[in-house]
């Protein structure tokens, strides 16, 4: 039997935060490309259930009418594969209300409900905002799962050390419970640690990356059940990325002076292998000498062209000396001399002074950055 255990598609996301309107209403399309490619890849692999591990949608407030339906039509139109679905922080409690639901969309509760499959079985529970120590111990306590079979629980919880904070909660509540896998959501990207001597717990991540921050493969996790005459029966599990782009955020590190060739030739290197399908974001930090040339626009242009989005940030500090400017008859040499005239910490003066030689310099620079 196959598994496909999958979290957090945020499908309807608005996408504008990097994106022009453009490219924003391609990505989101892309979004619900990929959940729909995922429900084809089960028709092709004979998987039997998909695990919605919360957060289908993004929020009631973007969500678009064709869209849930759209979602709910290719559910209806994979009749052979189950999708068990459980309802995370940023899902509406009753954006299904009024729906035709397909036969094979099986949900879950606040309080925990479970589906039976052969020797598989699938607990899971929707978010609840607040969950103490207290309240995870007994909905523990009410779990039957049988040692002699397989026992999936399915959450949308991140692990902490402590209870309730952030939907956090610590992982050793569900330790010795006859867990084989822990099906999490609410984490983006992919994770796996053992749980106990029996099971493990798992980040499938979210299916395609939306911002920055959701950098790396993206796809979920493909499970395999095979038989096993001491336990009844075994889980494999494996990641599978899927997401039509991949995010990157890349950082360069720069010291000393540096023409536009040398940067353009840095550039190049850094960026290589990655694929013109991609999304690229390259941040400049480091100490750079005054006659260093980073001009962003012109660079962006140069190299944008070759990706699908790129953005390009300048975080680079001015390396500069003060003592160089400290006698000269200038705006710069006047400023040196009326900051060490101050009374204050010799520390505070050179700070004080470098942070303005950078904003008194020809080159701009957001120094509160």
């Amino acid at each position: 039997m196959k598994i496909i255990h999958c979290a957090d598609l945020h499908l309807d996301s608005k996408m504008e935060s990097n994106l022009d309107r453009e490219k924003a209403v391609e990505r989101k399309s892309e979004l619900f490309d990929t959940f729909c490619r995922m429900a084809e890849y089960a028709k092709l692999n004979e998987v039997k259930v998909i695990i919605i591990a919360g957060d289908l949608f993004d929020t009631s407030k973007n969500m678009q009418l064709r869209v849930k339906r759209r979602v709910l039509s290719v559910i209806r139109d994979t009749p052979d594969t189950d999708f068990l679905y459980i309802k995370g922080n940023h899902d509406s409690e009753d954006f299904l209300e009024g729906e035709d639901l397909p036969e094979n969309l099986k949900l879950f509760s606040r309080e925990g409900r479970s589906y039976e499959y052969a020797n598989v079985l699938i607990t899971g529970k929707d978010y609840k905002k607040g969950m103490t120590e207290k309240d995870w111990s007994e909905f523990c306590a009410k779990l039957k799962n049988d040692p002699e079979k397989i026992n999936i629980l399915v959450l949308h919880e991140q692990e902490g050390k402590s209870f309730g904070k952030e939907g956090s909660v610590n992982m050793s509540v569900f330790k010795d419970l006859n867990i084989d896998y822990l099906a999490l959501g609410h984490i983006h990207s992919y994770k796996c640690h053992k749980l106990d001597k029996r099971g493990v717990y798992c980040y499938s991540g979210c299916l395609e990356g939306r911002g920055f921050d959701e950098c790396g493969d993206k796809g979920f996790v493909l499970l395999e059940t095979e038989e096993d005459q001491k336990t009844g029966g075994r889980l494999r599990h494996s990641f599978v990325p899927f997401a039509k782009r991949r995010i990157h955020d890349l950082r360069l590190k720069l010291d000393g002076g540096y023409s536009r060739e040398d940067i353009e030739e840095l550039i190049s290197e850094k960026i290589k292998d990655i694929p013109e399908t991609d999304m690229v974001k390259l941040t400049f930090s480091g100490e750079v000498e005054e006659d260093t040339d980073i001009d962003i626009e012109f660079l962006q242009k140069k190299f944008g062209e070759g990706f699908y989005f790129m953005k390009m940030c300048d975080e680079t500090k001015l390396k500069l000396s003060y003592e160089d400017y400290e006698n000269d008859i200038s705006l710069k040499g006047e400023f040196i001399r009326l900051v060490k005239g101050k009374r204050m910490r010799e520390e505070d003066k050179r700070e004080i002074i470098l942070m303005g030689l950078r904003a008194l310099s020809d080159r701009e620079i957001d120094i509160w950055r």
